[in-house]
């Protein structure tokens, strides 16, 4: 086996994820002794005084960014945690809303490899150290770390946490979770603490969040038990036994603005309302329902399961009426419940082109896709690529000014178009 060559301070960031990515022999490897070691060695099990953690199906991401931008709205110096990144690696780690810079990141990942020595953690665990390091380094008031997947044994679960926030609960991930909803909740509910708040913002699976909250001897705050939302036409509103605050409706999803006010809600200090306001109502993510062209539309979403889609396909519904053709261009994992993420689509999509992922070990190819959507469609509307960027130069030539594009499936579908939207033309 070739030995790896190990970067320096004064290698660049690309050459950094390049050696972790190949320092474990599993790509996924859900443990929790190999980072709660060295994150205990290098104190950073409470990485500040209020630590929250964010799982759940779908979600995670949106409820992190509905929560950053209320802490920054009210001046409260806020870390953040997610994942995975769609450009660049610096987009995992964010200090009061800005990427941590090349050199504060390298420094980190160049520290903890000397730390580290020669023992094997994944690429998940050395991004998760880095970043409480950085973050226990800033002096923050609030971090906010964003599961990587499952929480049990996510390497995020090793920190003192204070609040533990479970958006949802679907299937996905069965292969590390569980082959249904019950035993996933139980994965995801191993975030919960003991004396400590423990919120869920899921319609579905009450009950085995109730049973995980007596089981850790948490301090539920639940949707629909502890708190509630409601909407109207012109605005929506979120309730508890002493609150009633109206609200106007957020860009990104409504359940996880109201998930993460239940969190905001929960806090042992006040929020002034404007903060709230302002961070609910300004939120946005990179592939949440982005819109990269206005004529013709196009739309990325990383929606890439049953849930997620079926959340998608609703708001594409409310939209179709305003365009000649909708086309959609998809790219998913073979991992993925591809057949029950594209069956809300059928009635709603008019050409379907069919992108391979093939260059990535669980990347589907275009095949595995086109047949669930052949035995549903007519097959001249239905389109094979070898990728996503052939996909969109062939979608984007054909399109007029009064068409929509949608871009979904995957991380990685979406993380193909932005890198490379620079080079690729667009109609005006």
């Amino acid at each position: 086996m070739k030995k790896l060559l190990i970067p320096n301070t004064h290698s660049s960031i690309k050459d950094w994820t390049n050696y972790i990515s190949k320092l474990h022999y599993k790509e996924i490897d859900l443990r929790l002794d190999r980072v709660y070691y060295f994150a205990k060695r290098l104190n950073l099990l409470k990485p500040a005084p209020i630590t929250i953690v964010v799982g759940g199906t779908n979600g995670k991401g949106s409820t992190c960014r509905f929560l950053e931008l209320m802490f920054i709205y009210s001046n409260i110096k806020v870390g953040v945690y997610s994942s995975p990144h769609l450009i660049n690696y610096n987009e995992r780690i964010r200090l009061h809303g800005n990427e941590v810079s090349d050199e504060e990141c390298i420094n980190a990942m160049n520290f903890i490899n000397k730390i580290i020595k020669k023992t094997s953690i994944s690429y998940f665990e050395f991004s998760t150290l880095v970043a409480l390091l950085i973050f226990k380094s800033k002096k923050l008031d609030v971090v906010i770390l964003e599961v990587g997947l499952g929480g049990r044994l996510d390497a995020t679960n090793v920190v003192d946490i204070d609040i533990s926030v479970v958006t949802n609960v679907s299937i996905d991930h069965t292969e590390f979770l569980g082959k249904n909803c019950s035993e996933i909740a139980k994965e995801k509910s191993g975030i919960f603490r003991y004396k400590k708040l423990s919120i869920f913002g899921g319609f579905n699976n009450l009950l085995n969040f109730k049973s995980a909250s007596e089981y850790y001897k948490s301090i539920p705050y639940f949707l629909n038990v502890h708190w509630f939302y409601k909407k109207n036409k012109k605005y929506w509103m979120w309730s508890n036994k002493t609150n009633n605050i109206f609200l106007p409706y957020p860009i990104l999803n409504i359940e996880n603005a109201a998930t993460a006010l239940a969190v905001i809600k929960s806090l042992p200090f006040t929020i002034p309302y404007q903060s709230i306001f302002k961070g609910l109502k300004t939120a946005t993510l990179p592939g949440r329902f982005q819109i990269i062209n206005k004529k013709p539309f196009i739309i990325l979403d990383v929606a890439h399961n049953p849930s997620s889609a079926k959340h998608l396909a609703k708001k594409i519904k409310r939209i179709k009426k305003n365009f000649s053709i909708i086309y959609a261009i998809i790219g998913m994992l073979s991992d993925k419940d591809i057949k029950n993420t594209l069956k809300y689509f059928i009635k709603i999509i008019d050409i379907w082109n069919c992108a391979s992922l093939s260059e990535f070990p669980r990347g589907a190819s275009c095949e595995e896709i086109s047949i669930f959507l052949n035995k549903n469609k007519e097959k001249n509307n239905v389109k094979n690529f070898k990728n996503v960027i052939s996909a969109f130069k062939y979608v984007i030539n054909i399109a007029t000014k009064k068409d929509c594009i949608l871009i979904f499936g995957s991380f990685y579908t979406i993380s193909y178009i932005l890198k490379n939207k620079k080079n690729i033309y667009y109609k005006i």
